[in-house]
């Protein structure tokens, strides 16, 4: 008896995808691990001047290319900022997994930081205007560099081109069906309550 072609199931890759995120649980944990550490140095014990000041030059430069944009601008600009990061952080991953945790740790130093001035000007309860911003944002980055980490790992595995595929296409179906979804989202939040506060 002929069996028939297994067709391309949506649901199926799905389902195939957060079971990959759950296998790969520990390496995600460890990224947020990483970003958490870095955001309380950020938050809590003072910055070098001239860090400081890189820092500030940086988000200046931020506000001035998103000043004047439309809500659709925003959102798209939001939106391939934070897909480049994602994208490549998981991808980078391939060199020993070294890149992902870079960016873990310096984009936790940076909301720590931006955190802690944002409190000193105006209170505590810029927190939770900030909040709705990472919702879908930040899990999305944790779980690319999550991948990207395990990608690393790839190199320790007893056979290597076979584990190689394997967290390749897992991490790029991940990508795929679950971080680029929730990055959609998270931009469209975060340039409609930019736009409103504004």
């Amino acid at each position: 008896m002929v069996k028939k072609k297994r067709g391309f199931n949506i649901s199926e890759q799905y389902r195939e995808s957060w079971n990959y995120i759950k296998e790969s649980r520990n390496f995600i944990y460890i990224i947020i691990g990483v970003f958490l550490f870095f955001a309380v140095i950020g938050s809590v014990f003072p910055v070098p001047e001239a860090i400081s000041k890189t820092i500030l030059e940086f988000i200046e430069k931020l506000l001035k290319e998103t000043q004047g944009l439309s809500q659709l601008e925003l959102i798209k600009y939001i939106f391939v900022n934070n897909l480049q990061s994602s994208f490549f952080g998981l991808l980078l991953g391939i060199i020993f997994g070294i890149i992902p945790v870079l960016f873990a740790a310096i984009n936790g130093y940076l909301l720590g930081f931006v955190l802690s001035i944002s409190v000193m000007s105006d209170g505590i309860t810029v927190i939770w205007r900030l909040f709705p911003h990472g919702i879908f944002e930040l899990p999305a980055i944790f779980i690319s560099l999550g991948l990207g980490l395990r990608l690393g790992c790839f190199i320790f595995q007893k056979n290597i081109p076979k584990s190689f595929r394997k967290y390749f296409w897992n991490s790029l179906r991940v990508f795929l069906f679950i971080v680029l979804p929730l990055l959609i989202i998270a931009a469209i939040i975060e340039g409609s309550f930019i736009t409103l506060l504004g």
